[in-house]
Protein backbone atom coordinates (compact mmCIF):
# COMPACT_ATOMS: atom_id res chain seq x y z
CA UNK A 1 0.00 0.00 0.00
CA UNK A 2 1.47 3.38 -0.92
CA UNK A 3 1.72 6.31 1.44
CA UNK A 4 -0.94 8.18 -0.51
CA UNK A 5 -3.78 5.71 0.12
CA UNK A 6 -6.35 7.13 2.50
CA UNK A 7 -8.12 5.69 5.51
CA UNK A 8 -11.15 7.77 6.45
CA UNK A 9 -9.39 11.09 5.92
CA UNK A 10 -6.07 9.82 7.24
CA UNK A 11 -3.04 9.16 5.07
CA UNK A 12 -0.84 6.16 5.74
CA UNK A 13 2.73 7.41 5.75
CA UNK A 14 6.17 5.93 6.10
CA UNK A 15 7.97 6.35 9.42
CA UNK A 16 10.51 8.82 8.08
CA UNK A 17 8.13 10.74 5.83
CA UNK A 18 8.45 14.50 6.26
CA UNK A 19 4.74 14.88 7.00
CA UNK A 20 5.36 14.78 10.73
CA UNK A 21 6.25 18.45 10.51
CA UNK A 22 3.09 20.25 11.50
CA UNK A 23 1.81 21.75 8.27
CA UNK A 24 -1.46 23.26 9.45
CA UNK A 25 -2.54 25.77 12.01
CA UNK A 26 -2.88 24.09 15.39
CA UNK A 27 -5.54 25.73 17.56
CA UNK A 28 -3.56 24.64 20.63
CA UNK A 29 -0.38 26.47 19.63
CA UNK A 30 0.04 29.91 21.12
CA UNK A 31 -1.14 32.76 18.95
CA UNK A 32 1.68 35.26 19.03
CA UNK A 33 4.34 35.62 21.69
CA UNK A 34 3.50 35.18 25.33
CA UNK A 35 4.90 37.66 27.83
CA UNK A 36 7.96 36.22 29.53
CA UNK A 37 7.93 34.66 31.96
CA UNK A 38 4.49 33.02 31.80
CA UNK A 39 3.54 30.13 34.08
CA UNK A 40 0.84 27.52 33.51
CA UNK A 41 -1.37 27.51 36.62
CA UNK A 42 -2.26 23.82 36.09
CA UNK A 43 1.13 22.12 35.64
CA UNK A 44 3.65 24.81 36.60
CA UNK A 45 5.54 24.81 33.27
CA UNK A 46 7.13 28.17 32.49
CA UNK A 47 7.28 29.87 29.10
CA UNK A 48 10.80 31.31 28.99
CA UNK A 49 13.16 32.12 26.11
CA UNK A 50 10.47 31.26 23.57
CA UNK A 51 9.50 27.80 24.81
CA UNK A 52 7.79 25.94 27.64
CA UNK A 53 10.24 24.60 30.24
CA UNK A 54 10.30 23.07 33.69
CA UNK A 55 11.76 25.76 35.92
CA UNK A 56 10.89 27.90 38.91
CA UNK A 57 8.46 30.67 38.00
CA UNK A 58 9.02 34.12 39.46
CA UNK A 59 6.18 35.39 41.67
CA UNK A 60 5.30 38.11 39.13
CA UNK A 61 4.96 35.69 36.17
CA UNK A 62 2.02 36.09 33.82
CA UNK A 63 -0.45 33.18 34.05
CA UNK A 64 -1.64 31.31 30.95
CA UNK A 65 -2.68 27.69 30.46
CA UNK A 66 -0.08 25.82 28.41
CA UNK A 67 -1.16 24.00 25.21
CA UNK A 68 -0.80 20.55 26.84
CA UNK A 69 -3.06 21.42 29.78
CA UNK A 70 -5.48 23.06 27.33
CA UNK A 71 -5.68 19.81 25.31
CA UNK A 72 -6.12 17.75 28.49
CA UNK A 73 -8.90 20.04 29.70
CA UNK A 74 -10.68 19.81 26.32
CA UNK A 75 -10.11 16.01 26.01
CA UNK A 76 -8.62 16.68 22.56
CA UNK A 77 -5.54 14.49 21.95
CA UNK A 78 -3.03 15.14 19.17
CA UNK A 79 -1.73 11.58 19.14
CA UNK A 80 -3.22 8.12 19.50
CA UNK A 81 -1.10 5.01 20.04
CA UNK A 82 -3.04 1.76 19.64
CA UNK A 83 -1.45 -1.43 20.98
CA UNK A 84 -2.71 -4.92 20.23
CA UNK A 85 -1.77 -8.49 19.46
CA UNK A 86 -0.94 -11.72 21.26
CA UNK A 87 2.65 -10.67 22.00
CA UNK A 88 1.39 -7.38 23.43
CA UNK A 89 -1.12 -9.16 25.66
CA UNK A 90 1.48 -11.60 27.01
CA UNK A 91 4.08 -8.83 27.61
CA UNK A 92 1.69 -5.99 28.44
CA UNK A 93 3.32 -4.80 31.69
CA UNK A 94 6.80 -4.68 30.15
CA UNK A 95 5.53 -2.89 27.02
CA UNK A 96 3.51 -0.32 28.99
CA UNK A 97 6.59 0.31 31.13
CA UNK A 98 8.50 1.17 27.95
CA UNK A 99 5.68 3.49 26.80
CA UNK A 100 5.63 5.35 30.13
CA UNK A 101 9.45 5.58 30.20
CA UNK A 102 9.40 7.12 26.72
CA UNK A 103 6.99 9.79 27.98
CA UNK A 104 9.10 10.46 31.10
CA UNK A 105 12.23 10.81 28.95
CA UNK A 106 10.56 13.27 26.55
CA UNK A 107 8.74 15.22 29.23
CA UNK A 108 11.97 16.15 31.04
CA UNK A 109 12.93 18.54 28.22
CA UNK A 110 9.52 19.03 26.61
CA UNK A 111 6.72 19.80 29.09
CA UNK A 112 4.12 19.78 26.31
CA UNK A 113 4.70 16.08 25.50
CA UNK A 114 2.43 14.13 27.83
CA UNK A 115 0.26 11.05 28.04
CA UNK A 116 -3.35 12.10 28.46
CA UNK A 117 -5.00 8.72 29.10
CA UNK A 118 -4.57 4.97 28.76
CA UNK A 119 -7.75 3.09 27.89
CA UNK A 120 -8.40 -0.65 27.55
CA UNK A 121 -11.19 -2.11 25.44
CA UNK A 122 -11.62 -5.55 23.87
CA UNK A 123 -7.92 -6.47 24.13
CA UNK A 124 -6.78 -3.17 22.63
CA UNK A 125 -4.94 -0.50 24.61
CA UNK A 126 -5.09 3.10 23.40
CA UNK A 127 -2.69 5.74 24.71
CA UNK A 128 -3.63 9.34 23.94
CA UNK A 129 -1.01 12.09 23.92
CA UNK A 130 -0.85 15.87 23.84
CA UNK A 131 1.70 15.83 21.04
CA UNK A 132 1.97 13.96 17.72
CA UNK A 133 5.73 13.55 18.11
CA UNK A 134 5.34 11.75 21.45
CA UNK A 135 2.93 9.20 19.92
CA UNK A 136 5.37 8.70 17.03
CA UNK A 137 8.33 8.29 19.39
CA UNK A 138 6.50 5.72 21.49
CA UNK A 139 5.60 3.69 18.40
CA UNK A 140 9.16 3.82 17.12
CA UNK A 141 10.55 2.79 20.53
CA UNK A 142 8.21 -0.22 20.58
CA UNK A 143 9.21 -1.20 17.05
CA UNK A 144 12.94 -0.92 17.89
CA UNK A 145 12.53 -3.03 21.02
CA UNK A 146 10.06 -5.67 19.82
CA UNK A 147 9.64 -5.31 16.02
CA UNK A 148 6.02 -6.07 15.08
CA UNK A 149 3.84 -4.10 12.67
CA UNK A 150 3.97 -0.31 12.99
CA UNK A 151 1.65 1.96 11.01
CA UNK A 152 1.21 5.73 11.02
CA UNK A 153 -1.87 7.60 9.81
CA UNK A 154 -1.54 11.39 9.80
CA UNK A 155 -4.38 13.82 9.23
CA UNK A 156 -2.81 17.18 8.34
CA UNK A 157 -6.21 18.92 8.44
CA UNK A 158 -6.59 18.02 12.12
CA UNK A 159 -2.88 17.89 13.04
CA UNK A 160 -3.65 14.41 14.37
CA UNK A 161 -1.47 11.29 14.29
CA UNK A 162 -2.72 7.74 14.80
CA UNK A 163 0.00 5.18 15.47
CA UNK A 164 -0.85 1.49 15.48
CA UNK A 165 1.52 -1.17 16.82
CA UNK A 166 0.59 -4.84 16.58
CA UNK A 167 2.63 -7.83 17.64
Amino acid sequence: MSHTDTFGGFRQIQRHDGLFKEQVHDAYKMKGKLPEPTVCPQCGAVFHEGRWQWRQAPTNAHKETCPACHRIHDHYPAGFLTLKGEFFQSHRDEIMHLVHNQEKHERVEHPLKRIMAVEEKDGITTVTTTDIHLARGMGEALHRAYQGELLFHYSPEQNLLRVSWKH
